[in-house]
């Protein structure tokens, strides 16, 4: 029988599985990991429903861009685990501009080992504002 902390560090594994394949990119190894129909809300509302689409939508948002994930924070619940993946974007801007220490969280759902949600929140728009002069 599997015990609840072990269905949460698979959920976990999962997570963190998932957002190495979205890094190379290969969103289609990163789809594997994602139940069919999955919705993945990203900032400003933008919904997506492939890593595939995530990718194309990155790729006009930044030269190229990673993810220094510093922590998992992982809650156990009834029948799904959800997984928090905090740390910060590093890359460049279309521009070439580089960057780095953009925070970021994701936070996954996860049910019978797919990932079932995901939403995506970031700094971007605040670095993007403060370049231009934006701070108030």
């Amino acid at each position: 029988m599997t015990m609840p902390d072990d269905i949460a560090a698979r959920d976990a594994r999962i997570v963190t599985d998932y957002l190495e394949a979205s890094m190379v990119p290969d969103p289609e190894r990163a789809a594997g990991y994602m139940a069919p129909g999955i919705t993945i809300t990203f900032t400003g509302a933008r919904e997506f429903r492939h890593p595939r689409e995530v990718t194309a939508f990155n790729a006009g948002r930044y030269a190229w861009v990673k993810k220094r994930m510093e922590r998992l924070d992982v809650v156990p619940g009834d029948g799904i685990t959800t997984v928090y993946s905090l740390g910060t974007l590093y890359g460049e801007w279309p521009d070439g501009t580089p960057f780095e220490g953009n925070r970021y969280v994701d936070r996954f759902t996860v049910r019978d080992g797919v990932i079932v949600t995901m939403e995506v929140w970031n700094d971007s728009a605040e670095r993007l504002l403060t370049q231009h002069g934006i701070t108030a």
